[in-house]
């Protein structure tokens, strides 16, 4: 019998299978899709996040180093620095591949099949003609394992959705850029020496160049500079479950609950979510995982709940680039809080 299945081989997945295997695991990855996948992601890796690919025995992957944060809205500005390190603008195939390669010098082994059943019982669950002792989860935003388990939960806010693409442009930054407006957020990240991904999220659905002509600054920067790769869309972002842990099976990654993409911790919170459930199976408790996950994840559940709530309406959208730019300590407190 094997020790853990892991259903899903994306950056959440493989650093679970890379954690499980140097904790002296026999792990198997399960996914249909071949690496790298690319998706829509806005492609920032908070400090945390960079640490804790070096803690996996990761080289950092190819990218672009990070400063900080800068908001943007007409005449307003505020930015903040990072204060435990930089962060890292990746190109998300280029972090999947690294990740991969890192699997698979560990021997982490990976079946290419799509799971569509899940079955357990006391001492092992199954899927894919395959019984472990434990399942992982990682498979993304709107998971099937955990729809399949009955852990999904509606969500009756106002949906929003994300779409990204990448320009052949020297950045002119080292922050992350957040242009506002009351229709949504455009973010720019410099990922390379001559390549920025542009990223908008809104709850207005209109193709990618409608949603940049309402960040006229923004635009004017793109004016003339190719794009480089198709425009790839993501959402409904946000994704709530009912618990994390059924059974003999573990929710990590965006498979456990995402509230949005507006603070840019994805890629760290699936990085850290994937350590904690491993130690929890480590130590042979993984009903510690909720809870830890919980700890985990509050800070940027609470403010990412808040930043989304006010951004949710035109006027208070309006309000947070001068209310940043007016209370620079606080600004730099909450990004800090985050990295």
């Amino acid at each position: 019998m094997i020790d853990l299945l892991v259903v899903g081989g994306g950056p959440a997945g493989l650093a679970t299978a890379v954690h499980a295997t140097r904790a002296g695991f026999e792990a198997v990855v399960i996914e249909p899709r071949t690496t790298p996948v690319d998706k829509a992601c806005g492609e920032g890796v908070m400090p945390s996040g960079v640490r804790a690919l070096a803690a996996l025995g990761l080289p950092a992957p190819p990218g672009h180093p990070l400063r900080g944060i800068r908001y943007l809205a007409g005449p307003h500005s505020a930015e903040a620095t990072f204060g435990a390190g930089p962060g890292l603008g990746v190109r998300r195939t280029a972090l999947h591949a690294a990740l991969a390669a890192r699997a698979d010098a560990l021997g982490v082994k990976t079946v290419t099949d799509r799971v569509r059943d899940v079955r357990q019982d006391a001492d092992s669950v199954s899927a894919c003609g395959l019984r472990a002792r434990w399942l992982v989860a990682a498979d993304g935003l709107h998971s099937p394992v955990g729809r399949a388990l009955g852990l999904e939960l509606p969500d009756h806010r106002p949906r929003r959705y994300g779409q990204r693409r990448h320009y052949r442009v020297e950045p002119w930054s080292d922050f992350v850029e957040v242009y506002w407006s009351g229709a949504g957020e455009a973010y720019v990240t410099p990922v390379g020496d001559d390549l920025v991904g542009v990223a908008v999220l809104s709850t207005v659905r209109r193709g990618f160049d409608e949603h940049l002509a309402g960040f006229p600054e923004l635009r004017a920067r793109l004016e003339g500079r190719p794009a480089a790769g198709a425009v790839r869309g993501a959402g409904p972002l946000r994704r709530r479950v009912r618990r994390r842990v059924a059974g003999r099976v573990l929710l990590v990654g965006d498979a456990a609950g995402y509230v949005d993409a507006l603070t840019g911790e994805g890629v760290a919170l699936a990085l850290a979510s994937a350590e904690a459930a491993v130690r929890c199976l480590r130590a042979g408790r993984p009903e510690a995982y909720e809870r830890r996950w919980r700890a985990l994840s509050r800070r940027h559940r609470l403010l990412t709940e808040g930043l989304v709530r006010v951004a949710g309406t035109a006027a208070g959208a309006r309000l947070i680039v001068p209310a940043a730019a007016r209370l620079p300590t606080v600004f730099t407190a909450a990004v800090r809080a985050l990295q």
